[in-house]
């Protein structure tokens, strides 16, 4: 097979079987083309489309979000999960709006250099906006190399990262390169999916590897990991008539800069905590069924407990904050968070 017969197969499969109606397609304004990239990392498209919607009535503009106090876009985040791509985000279009007057750069290169942005959304933005001729390589793509070429290995491993990659610039045609790289992404979300791939409908099922020796489940190779490690929290549902007690966390770690609840020290009492740190009075500790939420890296059991408070301070220390639990949905609180606090009702 010939590298311009694969991109043939693929821009030809795409005019009439690709997707063509995303919000995000149709445009070449940047602004709109890198928040459904930011958006769609490791996030699959049915899950982005009504953040996506949110964000823009919300920010119709880059200068809109750059403006607006990071609390708000990070609110607006709220799960959709791997948090940092919203601090980068807002740190993006604050650089874009400083540094560039409000237009994104038009060379991969400088794109590359703005927060959050990698190589291959770099790539994206500039290949869909600005019609440069520049290889791509999220998962979608990533799934489509290693089963039709048969690479073997794990696609984050450094080494086969660097062979995918070079396989990639090899790939790129002369012309239509928008088109060709929308169809790999659109082949990998579609057909070469990573369960019950649907083969027969392929336009590269003629010529794939993992087809013809019967490895599509196989590859791509996953990562090699151990069981996953456990961690211990306990956290302080800290509750006055129909309002909550929430804590900013730290700006780096998980969930960054979200409104969380407070996080009880090992070994510590909470009535001698909550009086001593936060300042409230309360009128016992009860104990709620324990919550486990799962991370890429490890598993967090999460045991709330829910105090009663009687008295608190006016004027409560820097990163407290109170909140009506009818008022979940407009804060910044990690998914976990929300459903344990929307259980309270």
């Amino acid at each position: 097979m010939s590298m311009s017969d694969f991109s043939r197969r693929l821009i030809r499969w795409h005019k009439q079987h690709g997707r063509h109606d995303l919000p995000w397609q149709n445009t070449t304004d940047a602004y709109r083309v890198w928040l459904s990239e930011i958006m769609l990392q490791q996030t699959q498209v049915a899950t982005v489309l009504p953040y996506y919607a949110r964000f823009l009535e919300r920010f119709p503009t880059l200068k809109d979000l750059a403006t607006a106090p990071v609390g708000e876009v990070m609110a607006l985040w709220s799960g959709l999960g791997y948090y940092a791509r919203a601090r980068n985000l807002h740190a993006c279009a604050r650089v874009v709006v400083s540094e560039y007057g409000g237009q994104f750069p038009t060379d991969a290169e400088a794109l590359r250099a703005l927060p959050g942005i990698g190589r291959s959304t770099a790539n994206s933005i500039a290949t869909f906006c600005f019609a440069a001729r520049a290889p791509i390589l999220d998962g979608n793509v990533k799934r489509v190399f290693t089963r039709c070429f048969g690479i073997e290995g794990f696609p984050g491993n450094a080494a086969v990262e660097k062979q995918l990659w070079t396989l990639a610039e090899e790939l790129m045609p002369a012309k239509q390169a928008d088109i060709y790289n929308q169809a790999q992404m659109d082949l990998g979300a579609t057909l070469c999916t990573r369960s019950k791939p649907r083969c027969a409908d392929c336009p590269l099922g003629e010529i794939c590897v993992a087809r013809a020796t019967n490895r599509q489940v196989e590859l791509p190779h996953r990562k090699t990991r151990g069981e996953l490690p456990q961690r211990e929290v306990t956290l302080l549902i800290l509750r006055r008539k129909n309002r909550v007690l929430l804590e900013r966390r730290p700006p780096v770690g998980i969930w960054g800069g979200l409104l969380s609840l407070p996080e009880l020290p090992e070994q510590a009492s909470a009535e001698v905590f909550v009086a001593q740190r936060l300042a409230c009075q309360i009128d016992g500790v009860l104990s709620a069924p324990t919550a486990i939420h799962t991370f890429t890296h490890f598993r967090l059991h999460i045991t709330p407990l829910i105090c009663n408070v009687t008295a608190h301070p006016r004027a409560m220390e820097s990163g407290l904050e109170w909140h009506d639990l009818g008022d979940l949905e407009h804060i910044a609180l990690p998914a976990p968070i929300k459903k344990l606090l929307t259980a309270l009702g």
